[in-house]
């Protein structure tokens, strides 16, 4: 389980996210047979969308966020509800690069330098909301501000990481810190030095958890906290109703070509299959 700690900083003039999500990581780690680096840039993809989601208010607002870069992962698709139950897949999970000169992952060469990020939230109106910025760097953290810069008009410092070892998520996670309107500049100023301590915060968490960080950067703040899991929302229920509008010619042509229908669910690698009795049942025959 994953944790999404919140409270106002500076005055009551700053908002500040510490996220935990190691065990959300290791969970799309599991399913999806990641390897280092492209569960950094999934991983980095769910924690900020986990913080997104986190600032949902009905209960039944989702969003959804797709990157569609130029790098060797191809496109990362994660979604998330107001519940905080988050999920994602990139297109092609086993992409491996080499380390960058520094050392780290290269997540810039799997997400790639040049696409989009595509924001769309359903927020129970007629019309759901989309927001679209371009990729800066394919770091993740960096291409989320200036969405939230240009899409949302929301100045946004934001440090995400995710560190692995043997294979496994040690940890993942990040901080988040955004002005509210009335926010002075001398508070803004103190905000943005206030981010420089965590260029490294996988390797904080890693070592000391989100609990860590409040304790040495935030003592004395009062926080709310909240449960983030990876869960997939699907059942054999809603792949029905998603086959059923296909139409019947096309169910029934593809039971005659195939024997069967087979779907496999791109968050979570569920199969369902379908055979020719259990399309009779689709139609009430």
């Amino acid at each position: 389980m994953g944790k999404i700690y919140k409270t106002l900083i500076f005055d009551g003039q700053i908002s500040l996210s510490v996220l935990d999500t190691t065990d959300v990581v290791n969970e799309a780690i599991r399913l999806h047979k990641l390897t280092p680096v492209t569960a950094a840039a999934l991983g980095r993809t769910l924690t900020v969308t986990a913080f997104m989601a986190s600032q949902l208010k009905g209960e039944d607002e989702r969003l959804s966020v797709t990157i569609s870069g130029n790098g060797a992962g191809g496109k990362i698709i994660a979604a998330a509800d107001s519940e905080l139950n988050v999920r994602g897949a990139i297109d092609t999970p086993s992409a491996d690069l080499p380390l960058k000169a520094n050392g780290k992952l290269d997540v810039g060469g799997v997400v790639g330098n040049s696409g989009y990020i595509t924001v769309v939230k359903n927020l129970g109106l007629k019309e759901p909301y989309v927001g679209r910025s371009e990729l800066v760097s394919g770091e993740i953290g960096e291409d989320f501000a200036a969405y939230y810069a240009y899409s949302e008009q929301q100045p946004t410092a934001i440090a995400v990481g995710v560190l692995i070892k043997n294979e496994k998520c040690i940890g993942a996670g990040g901080v988040i810190i955004q002005p509210l309107p009335d926010c002075t500049e001398e508070n803004l100023v103190k905000a943005e030095e206030l981010v420089n301590n965590f260029a490294d915060v996988s390797k904080q968490i890693s070592e000391a958890g989100a609990g860590g960080i409040i304790e040495k950067y935030f003592k004395g703040y009062d926080f709310n906290a909240f449960d983030v899991r990876y869960k997939c929302n699907c059942s054999d229920e809603y792949v029905q109703k998603v086959l059923i509008t296909l139409g019947e010619k096309e169910l029934y042509d593809a039971i005659e070509k195939d024997g069967k229908i087979e779907v496999c669910c791109q968050f979570c690698d569920k199969k369902y299959v379908y055979y020719k009795k259990d399309v009779d049942k689709f139609f009430g025959k």
